[in-house]
């Protein structure tokens, strides 16, 4: 979740990554509870961000796209340093202030590369609100002042029980397009989209992860193997140095669930198994996204520094003998 609203490549060192990877395939049942959490990887340069998401270009270089005004962008060329990159709209987006009460703050946007052009979803809200909209943009270039809004995805209101906000994109082995997305209320949705528009194909609501109205947002789906694995953030962001967020998975052979974590409980009942939380200096890392690199699936997020700051977290994700991710 944003950091300005009120409510809410880096590597460790590859001797650390080897061991652990090691480790983890040759037992086949550790997890990141079972050792200390990994530092985020080095990154440089302009490095604020929120509620991050990241796209490898077509070039060979990195896009990132996070909360701030009218969407914020940066740039890399080697995943390490960043660079800031102007506004998604400089010139504004008039069509999301019914939603975000004049504010020009949108939040948790999801960025992909499909089809010759990039994909951008966001959000628009205020705080404690499920007033709240989903947004698709796209671009041919990505860059500041390139994009064409596309117009409303999905809307919440008082009489819903979920929140059209943290959307995120996902394209199955089948080639359908699923837009997951949720924040708080009954959790984690998922609505299928329409490939060549982006937008919904039908009028189904399905229910992928929740905490029985606990804090519970962020959906990140991705493919690995034969798996689909349900990345989310648990409990509270936008605290500082005082957040609590932490990042949790669960997996299904199907893009639609049922989504279960380790220990075999249903994400719908709270399950999910820890791959990341609060450590020393790095407070409250959540927020994820994972996109796949060419050396390996990359974990993107934000955490808060001793001094409150949001700032970029970049880890590599290895999978164990059993097919369970670990962050390293």
């Amino acid at each position: 979740m944003p950091e300005i609203r009120t409510r809410r490549t880096g590597r460790r060192s590859l001797l650390v990554g080897v061991l652990t990877g090691a480790l983890l395939a040759l037992t086949g049942v550790a997890t990141a509870e079972a050792a200390d959490y990994p530092n985020p990887g080095v990154v440089t340069g302009d490095i604020g961000v929120h509620d991050p998401s990241i796209v490898k270009t077509p070039a060979g270089g990195y896009l990132a796209a996070y909360t701030g005004d009218n969407i914020q962008l940066k740039t890399s060329s080697d995943r390490t340093a960043f660079r800031n990159a102007g506004a998604v709209f400089p010139n504004g987006a008039s069509w999301t202030t019914a939603y975000t009460g004049g504010s020009r703050n949108l939040w948790a946007p999801d960025i992909s590369y499909r089809n010759g052009r990039y994909y951008l979803y966001y959000s628009a809200s205020t705080f404690g609100s499920n007033r709240s909209a989903i947004f698709l943009a796209t671009s041919t270039t990505g860059a500041s002042g390139s994009w064409t809004n596309q117009g409303l995805v999905i809307e919440s209101n008082s009489g819903n029980d979920y929140n059209a906000i943290d959307p995120n994109l996902t394209v199955d082995t089948q080639g359908r397009w699923w837009l997951s997305f949720g924040s708080f209320w009954s959790g984690i949705k998922q609505v299928a989209l329409n490939a060549s528009t982006g937008k919904r194909s039908d009028s189904t609501i399905r229910s992928l992860a929740g905490r029985g109205g606990g804090a519970i947002e962020a959906p990140t789906l991705v493919r690995h193997g034969s798996y689909y694995y349900l990345w989310v953030s648990f409990d509270y962001c936008c605290r500082g140095a005082s957040s609590t967020y932490r990042i949790m998975v669960g997996r299904s052979t199907s893009v639609t669930g049922p989504f279960v974590d380790r220990n075999g409980t249903a994400m719908t009942v709270g399950g999910g198994t820890q791959m990341l939380a609060s450590h020393g200096s790095i407070h409250g890392p959540g927020h994820q996204a994972v996109f796949t690199d060419t050396d390996s699936d990359v974990l993107v997020y934000h955490y808060y520094a001793d001094n409150g700051a949001s700032r970029l977290g970049i880890n590599l994700i290895g999978y164990d003998s059993a097919g369970w991710p670990y962050v390293y």
